[in-house]
């Protein structure tokens, strides 16, 4: 496994260029950039991210999900609250994102307090899913065990069948946060191998840069 694992490719072909030098002063403005970049790169899903949080434990977790906005209250998000990333905000109000896009050789990771926003937000999220994912939403407990497929669809049909008769229809528990970073870290994969990390670092409400060993 080890052989077979350091034989795979890493990073091949072209890779774009990245100047920090010449990196705005605030991480939205270049990761804006950067997420459009890529999403003209062809980049599938280029939204996605891995959200990782920690209970009161400690005990961390993982899970990919999408991003949904992004302002200066911070990158949005939106999940239900009775989940276990939402349990596990609640109990410990801390969390990073990591965007991977191995296509362009750049990862961006933002890390900092995550707080839920407002019932309106939330529900302006819900409202803007398709009537599928609505009903995906409603449909049983997040995470909880499942006695089997056929009980998972029977409570779909029931969900959906809900949502065509009420489209004002939000989900209870469905929440929207936001991470408002501490600091958001741009890293870009050199064919030199001297990879490039700059990472901008929130203090007093404004940004200070700086480049970080690869």
């Amino acid at each position: 496994m080890r052989q077979w694992l350091r034989a795979l490719p890493t990073f091949a072909g072209p890779l774009p260029e990245f100047d920090p030098g010449s990196a705005p002063t605030d991480p939205i403005t270049l990761f804006t950039a950067w997420l459009r970049e890529a999403t003209g790169a062809g980049v599938p899903m280029p939204h996605a991210a891995v959200l990782s949080t920690a209970g009161d434990r400690g005990r961390v977790s993982g899970r990919t999900l999408i991003l949904r906005d992004l302002h200066e209250r911070g990158w949005v998000f939106a999940t239900q609250s009775t989940s276990p990333k939402g349990q596990d905000m609640a109990a410990n109000p801390y969390a990073a994102l990591t965007f991977f896009w191995p296509a362009m050789g750049r990862q961006v990771r933002v890390q900092g307090g995550v707080g839920r926003l407002s019932a309106e937000a939330g529900a302006a999220d819900f409202l803007a899913r398709p009537p599928g994912s609505r009903a995906a939403c409603l449909t049983g407990a997040q995470s909880q065990p499942l006695g089997s497929r056929q009980e998972y669809w029977d409570a779909y049909a029931q969900s959906l069948a809900e949502v065509e008769a009420d489209p004002d229809l939000v989900a209870p528990h469905w929440a929207a946060y936001a991470i408002r970073p501490e600091w958001v870290e741009f890293w870009q994969a050199t064919t030199d191998r001297g990879q490039i990390r700059l990472r901008y670092t929130a203090a007093d409400g404004a940004w200070t840069s700086g480049l970080r060993w690869p």
